[in-house]
């Protein structure tokens, strides 16, 4: 269970890209003459950073795989910034988006699966590692997901961070049930 005090104290959450929002998995093929990359993501994490967004807080996304697939993904959930680094300054390119918010490492988690994320992991408030995870990572991790990467591990980091924060069920109501119901009680006139 997430310590609420904890859970309240975050501000921004971090997440890797291939691990967590993908299965690891990479589709590379070649389009004419130019390369092609092909990622899967998992429609529920897309909900989970939605939700993240409407309770105020910040989705930093921190890779060390550039990538088209990563960038579009990125775009389409509506988070704050992509960060595409090499593995050895992930650290440093989310301090460098902490620092711009205002923010530090101590209203900060981060969610990560394999040794690139080994850094931020022992430098954030809250390290979160997804099931798939290496056994370093998740040593380094104060949760590990009961689910893996890509298969909808950040909607369920989502609702423990929120649940903790009581946020959980206002931002259902608000987004999800409300409008239902109001529809459902218009039909019924």
């Amino acid at each position: 269970m997430l310590d609420r005090a904890l859970a309240q104290r975050i501000r921004l959450v971090g997440l890797d890209v291939d691990g967590v929002l993908t299965d690891g998995g990479i589709y590379l093929g070649v389009a004419g003459d130019a390369p092609v990359e092909l990622k899967r993501f998992h429609v529920l994490d897309g909900v989970g950073v939605r939700l993240l967004r409407a309770a105020g807080l910040f989705v930093v996304i921190v890779t060390g795989r550039p990538s088209e697939a990563s960038v579009a993904r990125a775009k389409e959930m509506g988070v704050d910034e992509l960060l595409q680094v090499p593995p050895d300054q992930k650290l440093s390119a989310l301090e460098g988006a902490l620092e711009r918010r205002g923010l530090s490492l101590d209203e900060c988690a981060y969610v990560g699966d394999d040794l690139a994320d080994l850094q931020i992991l022992r430098s954030v408030a809250l390290p979160i590692a997804v099931a798939n995870a290496s056994t370093e990572v998740k040593e380094a991790a104060q949760i590990v997901t009961t689910l893996a990467g890509g298969q909808g591990a950040v909607r369920l980091v989502a609702e423990m961070l929120l649940r903790a924060r009581g946020e959980w069920q206002g931002l259902i109501e608000q987004h999800y049930e409300a409008p239902h119901v109001a529809g459902r009680a218009q039909r019924s006139r």
